[in-house]
């Protein structure tokens, strides 16, 4: 059996995945910034709501994941209130100025973390040498790694992607994501031999509002999850 991972950045649709047959769930908030830590009100209704397991990443701002000591006290902080939540796993992902893993701060998390997983996310995609971070980060004891095959569309990366999977004999588990969707699902499956998959399947929709005011000149619309696109992914891995 392969396993299907959806992302979502609010309660709502974290209930939808869950429904639509989502094995596990990302939690993130912020969709625009890449994704950024829940809030701890989000986290704490999630957790008590939701049976499958939830991963909320870790993460103190959009951008780059070069961080300060200050932001890495902050994801420290962040990563031990998840756990003491009782959340089965969260994801991280943490870089050095030159473009290669910061091994020490990712073994730190993995300390905090102790039976938790880590899942290593998309920084990797900002390395420099991706054989040689899988390495790294394989020693730092995390337990996945979310990629895209540095690229931004994972159908664009199946042979690097195919590769890792190689390379890990097993070590660790390579979880390709972005731009996951069933119509391409059955030959990512085929030619990465990867067993664990990663979307958003992302939609917007819009606001429930009756009343606007037009003069803001605003489109309010809500992140959510296509249930549908869930359910199809879910069949084809199933």
């Amino acid at each position: 059996m392969k396993l299907l991972e959806i992302a979502v950045f609010n309660i709502e649709s974290a209930i939808a995945a869950e429904k639509a047959g989502a094995d596990r769930i990302e939690l993130c908030e912020n969709p625009f910034d890449g994704g950024t830590t829940p809030s701890y009100g989000t986290l704490k209704t999630i957790r008590e709501r939701i049976r499958i397991p939830i991963f909320p990443i870790i993460r103190p701002r959009g951008g780059d994941f070069l961080y300060s000591d200050t932001e890495f006290e902050v994801m420290k902080a962040d990563l031990q209130m998840v756990k003491e939540l009782g959340f089965s796993g969260a994801v991280i992902g943490l870089l050095h100025k030159d473009g290669t893993i910061d091994t020490e701060r990712t073994k730190e998390l993995v300390h905090i973390a102790s039976n938790m997983q880590l899942t290593f996310h998309r920084a990797f995609d900002r390395c420099k040498n991706p054989l040689q971070a899988l390495e790294d980060i394989i020693q730092t004891g995390c337990a996945r790694i979310l990629t895209s095959g540095q690229k931004p569309n994972v159908n664009d990366a199946k042979d690097l992607i195919k590769t890792l999977v190689e390379k890990t004999a097993n070590r660790i588990i390579i979880l390709p994501g972005s731009g996951v969707r069933s119509e391409g699902l059955p030959k990512l499956v085929s030619e990465t031999g990867a067993n664990e998959f990663h979307s958003s399947a992302r939609t917007e929709l819009p606001s429930n509002m009756d009343f606007v005011v037009p003069t803001m000149q605003e489109t309010l619309t809500n992140t959510f999850v296509n249930t549908e696109e869930v359910k199809k992914m879910k069949k084809i891995l199933s």
